[in-house]
């Protein structure tokens, strides 16, 4: 069995320009249950507005889990300044200088999408000269610049537009004739794109799977609790699909699938790690095995929630994480072929 590349970067596309910071994902979740029935695949819903659709498998008596997060970064209005420009707080763990720049959307209480963009409060060189480089990019030097006719805080407010409207960046997905891929929220609807994709190949070919299997797409991971509840009583393997850090003293590159062997949480499942290892390379796939210092899943956050499940965590190698990202095509496919070898091993380690 084959996973549709063509379909898994399509997908990516289609998610990446549904804004969805962690708190407003409905619409996204949305467009992934549309998705969901259209493949035929049963799923539900949780009161946290997570989607868990489920495969049956030959033995139901013991369950795998898959997780993928379509919540991504973002941000909300702290305060509008008496000058009509809007003050913000981040949602998730990035820096103010990775959306420098970048083009943004407010939504409004009432659905009103108002426009604008995130620059620093010195941006002009020809007025602030040396101060412009030098200001740090923090919430306290940092604003939106909303495009509308606005000058004064009444003016903003009269748009609709309060403390605590959630703020979306301009994804510029972009993909290359060389196979890149360029996007914010890479991290992690690109590897949502991929269980569908091998949900999809599922569906199409109708494989028996060796266990009956969740895929569980969660939408508050980027704030920490994302996968750490309703989880299925018979799942024993939880298996996060997120991404490969790229960076100094990483072996993960654009190209390959990531096996995490550990984060700043501690160590994934030895067994279950070793199990996706040997399988990569019986399948000839293009893998590396890192250690990810600045990072938590969701399948280290159902661990910290007490769930008794053996946890392991892969990935397609993500440049620029939680900035301006870029991964490759080939590192979607070597990601699906590693999920399908795995769904269809009988091998279980619990």
């Amino acid at each position: 069995m084959s996973v549709s590349t063509e379909y898994v970067v399509h997908s990516f596309c289609q998610l990446a320009n549904i804004p969805s910071p962690s708190g407003n994902t409905e619409k996204v979740m949305a467009w992934v249950a549309q998705e969901l029935e259209k493949l035929g695949v049963s799923y539900r819903r949780t009161n946290k507005g997570a989607i868990v659709a489920t495969v049956a498998g030959a033995n139901n008596d013991k369950a795998r889990l898959l997780t993928a997060h379509v919540d991504t970064l973002g941000a909300m209005v702290k305060e509008i300044k008496s000058n009509g420009r809007l003050k913000l707080t981040l949602i998730g763990g990035f820096a103010f200088n990775a959306i420098e720049g970048e083009h943004c959307v407010v939504e409004t209480g009432s659905g009103r999408l108002v426009t604008g963009t995130i620059l620093s409060t010195k941006a002009s060189v020809h007025v602030y000269s040396s101060e412009a480089g030098k200001a740090e990019r923090n919430e306290a030097n940092m604003e939106v610049r909303l495009d509308e006719k606005v000058t004064t805080k009444e003016q903003v407010l009269a748009l609709g537009i309060s403390v605590g409207d959630f703020v979306s960046f301009d994804p510029r997905v972009k993909v290359t004739d060389s196979g890149f891929i360029k996007s914010r929220h890479i991290d992690d609807k690109a590897s949502v794109a991929v269980l569908l994709g091998v949900l999809k190949e599922l569906s199409e070919s109708g494989v028996k799977l060796p266990y009956t299997t969740h895929f569980f797409i969660s939408n508050n991971e980027e704030i920490g609790y994302g996968g750490n509840s309703s989880i299925p009583d018979n799942v024993v393997e939880y298996l996060a699909v997120d991404m490969g850090a790229i960076g100094d003293g990483q072996t993960t590159d654009e190209y390959c699938v990531s096996i995490c062997a550990k984060d700043s949480t501690g160590p994934y499942h030895y067994g279950l790690r070793s199990h996706l290892t040997k399988l990569a390379q019986a399948n000839g796939l293009n893998y590396q095995v890192d250690i990810y210092p600045y990072y938590g899943s969701d399948a280290s956050a159902a661990l910290r929630a007490g769930y008794d499940v053996v946890h392991g965590l892969i990935g397609p190698g993500v440049d620029a994480s939680h900035s301006h990202e870029r991964t490759h095509k080939e590192a979607l496919d070597n990601t699906a072929k590693l999920v399908m070898a795995y769904l269809q091993s009988e091998e279980m380690q619990a």
